[in-house]
């Protein structure tokens, strides 16, 4: 997974055009090292599932 497909991703999350999305174990962290050098990094929440797959949610409020 290339890098503008996750800002595609990540934006479409924050936009509310996706409610949640799936991160694989195999991408995890190509995703998570996109993911944290964003500015919004705080309003991405990621809820670990069984086997290593990673479903992340944008939150209106930031996380502390």
């Amino acid at each position: 997974m290339d890098e503008q497909t996750i800002h595609e991703i990540l934006d479409k999350l924050k936009d509310g055009e996706l409610h949640e999305y799936l991160v694989t174990k195999d991408r995890f962290l190509s995703f998570r090292t996109v993911l944290v050098n964003r500015e919004d990094f705080k309003h991405f929440r990621g809820i670990a599932q069984q086997g290593g797959s990673v479903i992340y949610r944008y939150l209106q409020e930031p996380r502390s």
